[in-house]
């Protein structure tokens, strides 16, 4: 028997909040990308790692916060934390992939398409891998049709993001691009939650993990403050040569003059 899932049991809060962090992460990787165009050898390396981190983490807070607004009627919600924290490796592992392939890539189209397939990808399987952490009196399983739509979701609101980013020419490409990749993970999150389809199992049994207060607050304060002083330090870090992003996108050896 499905039992009635709440998305928002504080309140819309929980989203919107889950939402700007995505969109923080995601501008600042954006930025830091833009910066790996202007480097090269280990300073463009570090360039796109950080910008790995920065997205992986404001995805991943992002799926924090969410989950604080979800419950389940006819039994508690805990969260197995060692699984809840590869998630985030994987985030950031899988994220880095299409962040490599834009900040490496000579050709403008395959850099864009391969860092969205990558970057959704990394959307996507943070969220299942996270949600399979989930513990509760009963049994989880999926709808594939919505499964299938929050990873068409992933993969072509990042693409889109990143055409907007690095095609566009001023900073307010990157902003609109930020936003969109918030809305692609937030979308995702979501499409997600509504694909779940629980049975639940009465007992009275005491569930192994911790509950997402309990988890989710540390790690959001640890995160939140990574994000906003990181994006500090882009936002003042020097640069030799600022390029403008629908050139430097073209990669390295186009302009070599």
């Amino acid at each position: 028997m499905e039992h009635l899932q709440h998305f928002f049991q504080y309140g819309p809060i929980t989203a919107v909040v889950a939402f700007l962090m995505a969109c923080i992460g995601a501008g600042l990787g954006l930025r830091c990308v833009v910066r790996a165009f202007a480097a090269s050898g280990f300073a463009k390396h570090s360039w796109l790692i950080t910008a790995a981190v920065a997205i992986g983490s404001g995805i991943w807070t992002m799926h924090l916060i969410a989950i604080l607004g979800f419950g389940v009627d006819g039994s508690p919600v805990r969260y197995d934390v060692p699984l809840t924290l590869l998630s985030l490796l994987i985030a950031i592992g899988v994220v880095m992939t299409g962040v490599f392939a834009i900040g490496l890539s000579r050709s403008r189209l395959r850099g864009v398409v391969l860092g969205g397939v990558g970057i959704g990808g990394g959307i996507v399987a943070m969220h299942y891998v996270g949600m399979s952490a989930m513990q509760i009196h009963g049994t989880l399983g999926y709808e594939m049709p919505a499964v299938v739509l929050s990873v068409v979701i992933a993969m072509a609101a990042a693409t889109l993001s990143l055409a907007v980013a690095f095609l566009a020419r001023s900073f307010r490409g990157t902003a609109a691009a930020a936003l969109l990749m918030g809305a692609a993970a937030s979308a995702t999150e979501y499409t997600g939650i509504v694909a779940l389809r629980l049975e639940i199992t009465p007992g009275t049994s005491v569930l192994s993990g911790a509950s997402a207060v309990e988890f989710v607050f540390p790690f959001i304060v640890v995160f939140g403050s990574f994000l906003f002083l990181s994006s500090a330090f882009v936002a003042l870090s020097p640069i030799r040569q600022e390029r403008e992003p629908a050139v430097a996108f073209a990669g390295p050896g186009r302009d070599s003059n």
